[in-house]
């Protein structure tokens, strides 16, 4: 098990060789899970309301019974680790103990208290495979309706309509700069927008990357990662982002200190 105690509203149990760090109104109904199921993953797919959502591979997206303040339910999103980039053939979802989870959970935990859109991790679970050794499965709370960002894109044909997702995305980066939050992987697939017109919100996705490193660099390489990202969309699928976008995410997002 993981030496760090959870965060405040986190509960840490053992259902035989499995650690669970749940929020505490959902440990009694995923320690059930583990033992039916043997995995928060397997427990999703087996759920008869799930939906597949494609990304690395399968994410489930399902109702767990419970919720806080006596909520019935919670919509939830239960993803199983797996590694990416060159070598993702040969480590495929095995990760060093205690696996990105804890780090990703902490992460989460300090961008929501510092206004950061991203998803609530509701639960992780992490399994040993062999001496240093794990595998772990994710739950978040699903994220109201809406799209990644070349889908929004897309499906905002209209100036006022894309200058509002413009908007969105400059607020998530300022926030991201202003906690000094640093994103190595920030991506047009990993920035998700809901909502639309002025209610629009975008959100952080893949935080266990992230790194905090105050000072005025955050700008400059959030943005420049993302509009490195958008660039090589527009080259390989015909996105369709002008420069006048960027400019404008530029002027908008930009924090010098």
């Amino acid at each position: 098990m993981s030496t760090a105690a959870p965060p405040p509203g986190y509960v840490r149990s053992l259902h035989h060789s499995v650690e669970l760090v749940a929020r505490d109104w959902a440990t009694e109904a995923l320690g059930r899970a583990l033992t039916l199921h043997g995995s928060l993953y397997a427990w999703a797919g087996a759920q008869p309301e799930r939906t597949a959502l494609k990304g690395r591979g399968v994410t489930w997206a399902t109702v767990l019974a419970a919720g806080p303040d006596a909520q019935p339910t919670t919509p939830v999103v239960v993803r199983h680790s797996r590694h990416g980039g060159m070598f993702a053939g040969l480590t495929s979802d095995v990760f060093l103990l205690p696996t990105r989870a804890p780090y990703e959970l902490a992460t989460a935990v300090r961008l929501q208290a510092s206004g950061v859109p991203t998803p609530e991790i509701v639960a992780y679970a992490v399994h040993r495979v062999a001496g240093l050794c794990a595998r772990a499965d994710v739950m978040t709370r699903r994220l109201p309706d809406g799209r990644d960002f070349p889908d929004a894109w897309r499906a905002n044909a209209s100036p006022a309509a894309r200058n509002s997702v413009i908007d969105a995305v400059a607020t998530l980066l300022r926030a991201l700069s202003t906690v000094g939050a640093l994103h190595p992987d920030l991506n047009v697939k990993n920035v998700y927008v809901a909502g639309e017109g002025a209610t629009a919100v975008a959100y952080v996705l893949d935080v266990d990357r992230i790194d905090f490193a105050p000072g005025p660099q955050v700008s400059a390489r959030n943005f420049a990662r993302l509009a490195r990202s958008v660039r090589k969309w527009n080259a390989q699928q015909a996105l369709g982002v002008g420069d006048d976008a960027l400019v404008r995410l530029a002027s908008l997002a930009w924090v010098d200190a």
